[in-house]
């Protein structure tokens, strides 16, 4: 295949919409058959429970949505942001660059279709040691958003592509004008 559609391409397509469908079943079985917007709080192990909150900024809570503008700007916001991942999806070329950046557009539609509906991300997944909690509430759109961006960060540090050495003259990547 050639241009914007290759297999790793359409593979990173898959895994986003697998992300967002992934996402959305999950919230729903945690407001619907579990009714954790009624209980609250569900007790599972030690150092994990599920916890609803309604998470009406972005990341940390930042650009809180107090009034119906400002719920339609975060909509736009992320909106946007996703269509530059999907962008930036459909040009690149590594397999791990397209699966992280799938991962990040698939969380991405999954928080905002919940804007969108609800005007509030659903969070429930609350990991803590004791009373001590290293993470927000948070949802499988997070975690995923989060694993991408981690990959393309670990990739963009650790495995640049390094220049190849020139025969005979010891520079490193430049042509051969001569």
């Amino acid at each position: 295949m050639s241009g914007l559609v290759t297999r790793a391409r359409l593979m990173g397509l898959a895994l986003a919409a697998l992300v967002a469908l992934v996402d959305q079943a999950v919230k729903s079985y945690i407001t619907g058959p579990l009714a954790l917007h009624q209980v609250g709080r569900i007790d599972l192990l030690p150092f994990f429970d599920l916890t609803y909150t309604e998470n009406r900024g972005i990341s940390l809570g930042m650009l809180q949505a107090s009034n119906m503008e400002m719920r339609w700007l975060l909509v736009l916001l992320t909106a946007a942001i996703a269509l530059g991942v999907l962008v930036w999806m459909l040009r690149e070329t590594r397999g791990w660059d397209i699966a992280g950046l799938a991962l990040i557009l698939g969380g991405a539609l999954g928080n905002i279709r919940d804007r969108y509906e609800l005007g509030y991300v659903i969070d429930y997944a609350d990991f803590h040691i004791g009373s001590f909690r290293p993470f927000l509430v948070f949802n499988i759109a997070d975690a995923a958003i989060t694993i991408g961006v981690v990959i393309i960060l670990a990739r963009s540090l650790l495995l640049r592509d390094k220049p190849e050495i020139e025969a005979g003259d010891g520079r490193r990547g430049e042509p051969d004008d001569a």
